[in-house]
């Protein structure tokens, strides 16, 4: 049998369900070839439409799998100016197979076992909710992959917003922005998606480069989007687009028509959508129980988001000039940049050969778009192009926080006020993630150079690559992926893989300790001993000797009573038990409070020695070590 059209005879090959398994007359459900321009095939109920397979492309229909042989059968499609058909041979004459209507509408392959006496369902055509006809209703895209179902593309809102935070999409989506004849419009490309039905649309076969479609598109102001496709050439649709979504294979690209001003912006849902499509494809590495520590929560509820051209991000950086570049760490290298508006801007490149992939990039779009407080980095938008991923932040003037600790000569010190003011909004900044935000979020790689100073030398954390989210009452993890900086790892983090607020707190202790003494944990030198920095400080702290921890080259006056405070939390932070150490909220209130009541401090975490066995000329014995801080991702067999 044939499924489609005679042209010349005008004749119709259509499938009818039966009533019901008992009647054989014709039911509800006819399964038709539609063969107006764009070939696509078509399950209706009575007048309303129920599935739509979308466009054949010369190799598939829509999204679905390419037409080629299986075990079963052959399939075949004619296109021509006679015929336009769908049909399918059995491979083994002794086969039995059928494609079938049923009676509630469903579209099925089904093969005869013999042996069991039964029909056998091979392949049905609706695989997913994304195939109910229309789902997202006029202009929305939908994904059957991860919630939310239904998103807006660029330059459209919901319809009726009330009626989507309750999950009802069938309203659609219309234009943030309307269209009109006078105002200046471009285009914007999406991928992999099923192309657009509608009632008016014209097919033009002669057409076949995009700029001829385009520029045939923006001669009639009421063109809403257009195509190129490999069998009918050139398609431009007019009115709303209908039952439009995204594959995970295949799919064909479609330029939607959009003002001007819109083409610069994208809602961070489309973004992750890319992501998630992209992730399938590329990311292989293991998975464990805290989803390899990335968000699992709230994605649905997204703030709007900039996407920007990567013609402005070149053009903003001179082209990553080097001598835009500001700073460097495992995931790549951040750029200055200037945007036409004269905003200074921070251009965060994704490097290829980076630790950090799509998991950790997506991570940081999800996690940091949900951050409102003045001691966290602000991020202003993102830019995917190509194999190119960017974060764009607000410039942050002063830089990181480890050039003025680790850099610093007599004269360029930081004075204790500043130290203690950074301290005091880094813990302010920790609360907000841990307790305040939206999400409890847990940072996991605290330190030094991922702490950005703003022009009046306050705090900003930023680089949220690999914070993991909690929901609900969730107050610990663990994680097969160990990913973070040595030095500021908690002991549990580092070696069971067990990760919770109380991570931040140890990084934070080692973080103040530096702050305090200018120096560094790892790679600490002393001529008395081979202790690291936290050992060091515990040392002097059981002598009673606090206050020699403080940096030498720091300026005077110091107040006394901030410094031996800082050292004491300090020390708290970093005890060996997570359930010793206190939150951040006590932090605060600690450092917040003129005399706190504070209790003794136990032996620190990682209170390590190092023996060293190359010897040079000092009557130690000993010699410094000044190991690089790298981020670093270890795996952990279960």
């Amino acid at each position: 049998m044939k499924l489609g059209w005679n042209l010349i005879a005008n004749q119709s090959w259509k499938l009818n369900s039966w009533k019901s398994l008992q009647d054989p007359s014709i039911g509800d459900y006819t399964y038709t070839l539609d063969p107006r321009g764009l070939p696509q095939i078509v399950l209706d109920k009575g007048s309303t439409i129920q599935y739509r397979s979308g466009p054949w492309d010369g190799i598939r229909f829509g999204g679905g799998p390419p037409l080629q042989e299986n075990a079963v059968f052959k399939p075949i499609f004619i296109f021509n100016s006679t015929f336009v058909y769908y049909s399918f041979v059995n491979n083994v004459n002794s086969t039995i197979s059928r494609f079938v209507v049923n009676q509630t509408g469903l579209l099925q392959y089904l093969t005869w076992n013999q042996r069991r006496s039964e029909w056998v369902d091979i392949i049905t055509l609706q695989s997913d909710k994304c195939d109910l006809y229309d789902q997202c209703g006029p202009n929305g895209f939908c994904s059957a992959n991860e919630p939310p179902l239904c998103i807006c593309p660029t330059g459209f809102i919901p319809k009726v917003p009330k009626d989507w935070k309750e999950l009802d999409s069938s309203g659609g989506c219309i234009r943030r922005k309307p269209l009109n004849c006078s105002s200046k419009t471009g285009f914007r490309k999406f991928s992999g998606l099923k192309l657009p039905d509608s009632s008016q649309f014209w097919v033009n076969r002669t057409a076949t480069r995009s700029i001829e479609c385009e520029e045939a598109c923006l001669r009639d102001c009421s063109c809403m989007a257009f195509a190129i496709t490999e069998v009918s050439g050139c398609v431009v649709w007019f009115g709303d687009l209908l039952d439009m979504r995204f594959y995970n294979e295949g799919g064909q690209e479609i330029y939607i028509r959009l003002d001007a001003s819109e083409l610069g912006v994208l809602f961070v849902a489309v973004i992750l959508f890319v992501l998630r499509r992209a992730s399938k494809r590329e990311d292989t590495r293991p998975s464990d129980s805290t989803q390899d520590g990335y968000p699992n929560a709230g994605e649905e509820d997204l703030d709007p988001l900039p996407l920007f051209d990567f013609s402005i991000i070149l053009s903003s950086t001179n082209n990553f000039y080097h001598v835009n570049k500001i700073g460097e760490g495992g995931f790549g290298a951040v750029y200055k940049g200037e945007l036409p508006t004269g905003q200074e801007i921070a251009v965060k490149r994704l490097s290829k050969d980076s630790g950090q992939g799509l998991k950790e990039f997506k991570n940081e779009v999800i996690v940091i778009s949900k951050l409102q407080h003045r001691n966290l980095v602000r991020l202003l938008g993102c830019c995917i192009h190509g194999e190119e991923r960017m974060l764009v932040y607000e410039y942050v003037p002063r830089r990181s926080l480890d050039l003025y600790l680790f850099n610093q000569s007599r004269g360029t010190s930081l004075e204790w006020q500043k130290r203690f003011n950074i301290i005091v909004g880094i813990a302010r900044g920790l609360l907000y993630l841990h307790r305040d935000s939206r999400l409890r979020i847990i940072h996991r790689d605290l330190k030094a150079s991922n702490i950005l100073l703003d022009d009046d030398m306050n705090p900003k954390i930023a680089d949220f690559g690999l914070a993991r989210t909690f929901g609900g009452d969730q107050s610990e993890a663990n994680t097969t992926r160990v990913m973070g900086t040595y030095g500021y790892m908690s002991p549990e983090y580092a070696i069971d893989g067990l990760f919770s607020v109380k991570s931040d707190v140890f990084s934070f202790g080692v973080l103040v300790l530096e702050i305090v003494s200018g120096k560094k944990n790892r790679g600490f030198y002393h001529p008395d001993h081979d202790l690291n920095l936290l050992g060091h400080a515990w040392r002097l702290w059981i002598e009673e000797r606090p206050m020699e921890i403080m940096d030498a080259l720091m300026e005077k006056p110091v107040s006394t009573s901030e410094l031996l405070k800082s050292i004491h939390v300090g020390l708290l932070c970093v005890q060996q038990r997570p359930e010793d150490r206190p939150t951040m909220s006590s932090v605060v209130l600690m450092l917040d409070s003129e005399n706190p009541m504070l209790q003794q401090p136990k032996q620190p975490g990682f209170y390590t020695e190092r023996f060293l066995t190359e010897t040079d000329s000092s009557s130690t014995g000993r010699k410094p070590c000044t190991p690089n801080e790298v981020t670093v991702t270890l795996l952990h067999g279960r």
